[in-house]
């Protein structure tokens, strides 16, 4: 079987960068996207794959967004009602959280967990008291990465961690974890 000149360039190629490695890894190879998953099935719509630059639209695909967050789309429960407020702050300049995540746009409904603004209030409509909700499940609803590495498509520096306060205090572990609150102030940033 005869091979084209191209094919044997190509293999040669790729067989020498997976050899030599990279600069932008230790360890030689090129750099991974954290392998942590986006979401459990979601589909990618919108060009949001979770690792796409800032600012990030709310995506369309609301009902399999919402179900990987382990959530449901309406009614809005009034049991528990509260609107913990989230920035995000990428390079010294402030990213708006997207208006409307969780909010089906085709039929209006709601997960319990949503935006309605585009001003980083997160809305928290509880059919059922003592639920608890997590900056995870508005992320994964979102359709963008958050690990303790990346916010997106902007990754840490090599020895920078994503950083974490909630009502001024630093939270370590995995940003995804932590539990939202009434009148709770939160912060994530990368510099």
């Amino acid at each position: 079987m005869r091979t084209s000149p191209f094919a044997a360039l190509a293999f040669t190629a790729a067989l020498t960068l997976t050899a030599c490695g990279s600069a932008d890894s230790p360890g030689g190879g090129a750099a991974q996207p954290d392998p942590t998953p986006l979401s459990q099935g979601a589909a990618v719509q919108d060009g949001l794959d979770g690792t796409s630059m800032p600012p990030w639209p709310a995506p369309t695909d609301v009902p399999a967004r919402v179900a990987a967050a382990r959530l449901d789309l309406g009614p809005m429960g009034t049991a528990e009602h509260y609107h913990p407020q989230l920035s995000i702050v990428i390079g010294g300049t402030e990213v708006p959280v997207a208006a409307n995540i969780g909010v089906d746009p085709s039929t209006g409904a709601m997960s319990a967990l949503h935006t309605h603004d585009g001003d980083g209030t997160i809305h928290i409509e509880a059919d059922t008291q003592g639920e608890v909700f997590t900056l995870g499940q508005l992320f994964t609803q979102w359709g963008v990465r958050l690990t303790r590495h990346q916010i997106g498509g902007v990754r840490a520096e090599p020895g920078q961690l994503v950083e974490l306060t909630s009502n001024g205090s630093k939270v370590t572990g995995d940003p995804m974890d932590l539990r939202l609150e009434p009148d709770q102030q939160i912060v994530l940033s990368l510099r």
